[in-house]
Order: C-alpha cells, then structure tokens, then sequence
C-alpha cells in the first residue's frame, strides 16, 4: 500500500489520480478514518504497516504561519514521529517532498550537491527535516529506499497559491512588472512532479536519493508573459517599476497587516521573491531516465485553460498554497 501523508492537500490529490493502491492520511480528514496528525504520534500509531510505502507529503509551508514554531512542530518532529512509527513496523521505504528553499535566495543554479542556505523558517526546518531522515537512513541504511525530492514552485490546476495569483493578475491585465523582467523562474507542473513520484515508488531503489525537481527550459518573467498571451490569445500590457518602489510598497504592506491584523496577497518577502532569480539545476532527475509526461508550456496551457478559460463549478474543490 502507498501511504499518502498529507495527501489531502494539492500534491497528494493530483498523485492519487495516477495511483491504484494508496491510502490517504491527512489532519484534513478529521471525520473520516484517515485522520492523522504528524505532530500527535498517538495519531500516526497502526497507520503503517512493514511492507507500506510512504510519501511524506505534510508540510507548514505558507510564508504567514504564526507562531513560528509550527513549522518545526510538523516539518521536523512531525517527520521524527512518522520514522518512529516506521521503525516500530519495519518500514523502509519512505518518500519525502522537501523543497529548494533550502538552497535560499538568488544562488546561482545550485544542484543537490549546493551548499544549503535556507533564508525563512519554511527553508530552515524543511532542511532540518531532510537531516532527520538522513540520521533514521545512517542508522540502519540496510534494505532501506529513501528518496527526497526538493521541487521549486508546484503550480497546476485547483492550485491556488502564488503561481495561480500571479497567472490570475497577469490573464487580467492588472499586472504590474517589478524591475525588468529577467530574472529566470524555475517552477514545476504538479502532473509531472506527481509522474516523477510515481515513478520513484515505482522504482523502490535501495539507497539514500536526492532530487531536484524542476520542469526545464526556466523562463524569465518576461517569456512567462509571453507563454500566458499566447495561451489566452490576448495582449496583455506590462507596466513595469523599479524594484525599490516594489519593495517599499511591499513594507507599506506589512505595515497595513500588522494594523488591521489581516493577511493581505502583498508583502515584502513576497515581493521579494517574486524579483529574486529562483533558477536550479535539474539535470540529475532528467537524465535518470524519468521522461515528464508534459512540457512546461503544455503544463501552462493547461492550467490556463482550466482556470480562465472552460467554465467551472463553484464546488469544485481548490487547494490553498504558496
């Protein structure tokens, strides 16, 4: 049995579509059987048997989270207490959704083998999590399948995180450019990161793995533009402002969030990562012999024609993210 942890949310709802033996487990489901909290592990107890394989999908990852120390409540000790369970059955083979934000801002294409410089609590307890894993895997490596995937910005469809707010301000032509669009933009398509699980459960290699995962060629902010015009069939204007300005009215912000005790859409560190460069190397994942099932503009059209183009439930069921 495949073991979703976490797999109520976008990744494990896109993942079970191309699964045909899983089980779900999620703090989301609390009236249902597939109830479990990671930080709680009375929740996790008899959930996982010898021979299961788990995909640890749950995560604290909004940039907001308060207090701080949810993040390593779940990321951290809600991963200690899901390889504790595991010991006690025998399980020994595990898949964990990490994230390139523990390479931290503006590197310069970094791979696995990169120096690790998370630069926000979401980064710094993902990457306390990885090093988790590594000590339960350096303990008894014997039999053991451990792959991490550190994935940049999943966007698809249902998706409702930065990615779709960015689609959603540039397709309404209420879209203002910071700085001068070049800065490159890795991201990742959900069918192609739940393909490349599958295919790593799949494959159930012994060892310990690391993987970035990142759909190739990147695109600057300014191709980005020009792949959404050509899927909406529209011109879409682009004014753009000096950085500095996006920055002060990315702290104006903040300061209108501290006041009203509210979460706006802008803040300074989402400004902030949306004029960094987030470019890495994901020449290891696409010359393990994995094959994405789409391009990175077919993931694009996609998602654009789901979410502005085909008319769509009010009850459809969206998935809240960064």
């Amino acid at each position: 049995m495949n073991i979703l942890i976490g797999g109520a949310g976008f990744v494990g709802s896109s993942l079970k579509s191309v699964l045909t033996n899983y089980s779900i487990l999620d703090k989301a489901l609390a009236n249902g059987n597939g109830f479990v909290d990671i930080t709680k592990p009375e929740s996790i107890r008899a959930r996982i048997n010898q021979l299961d394989s788990i995909v640890l999908l749950a995560a604290e990852h909004r940039d907001d989270v308060s207090p701080v120390s949810k993040y390593y409540d779940t990321n951290v000790q809600g991963t200690q207490n899901v390889l504790d369970e595991m010991d006690r059955v025998g399980c020994k083979h595990l898949i964990f959704t990490s994230s390139v934000a523990v390479y931290g801002l503006n590197k310069v294409n970094p791979d696995e083998n990169h120096q690790v410089d998370p630069f926000n609590h979401y980064g710094k307890s993902k990457w306390e999590a990885e090093k988790v894993i590594k000590a339960w895997y350096d303990k008894d490596p014997g039999g053991k399948s451990v792959t991490i995937i550190r994935p940049t910005v999943i966007f698809g469809e249902k998706n409702r995180g930065n990615v779709y707010n960015l689609l959603r301000q540039i397709a309404s032509g209420k879209f203002l450019m910071i700085g001068k669009g070049q800065n490159r933009k890795s991201m990742a398509y959900v069918g192609n990161v739940v393909a490349f699980i599958k295919c790593r459960l799949d494959l159930a290699e012994e060892g310990y793995h690391i993987f970035n995962y990142i759909d190739k060629p990147d695109l600057t902010m300014t191709s980005l533009l020009g792949v959404i015009e050509k899927s909406l069939e529209k011109k879409i204007p682009s004014v753009r402002i000096p950085v500095w300005l996006g920055y002060l009215g990315g702290f104006c912000f903040d300061v209108l969030a501290f006041v009203t005790r509210k979460k706006l859409a802008i803040s300074s560190v989402r400004v902030k990562k949306f004029v960094a460069t987030t470019q890495f190397d994901a020449t290891k994942v696409h010359s393990s012999g994995f094959k994405a099932p789409y391009t990175l503009e077919e993931g694009l059209d996609r998602t654009l024609n789901y979410e502005f183009v085909q008319e769509r439930s009010e009850d459809d069921e969206v998935f809240y993210t960064e």
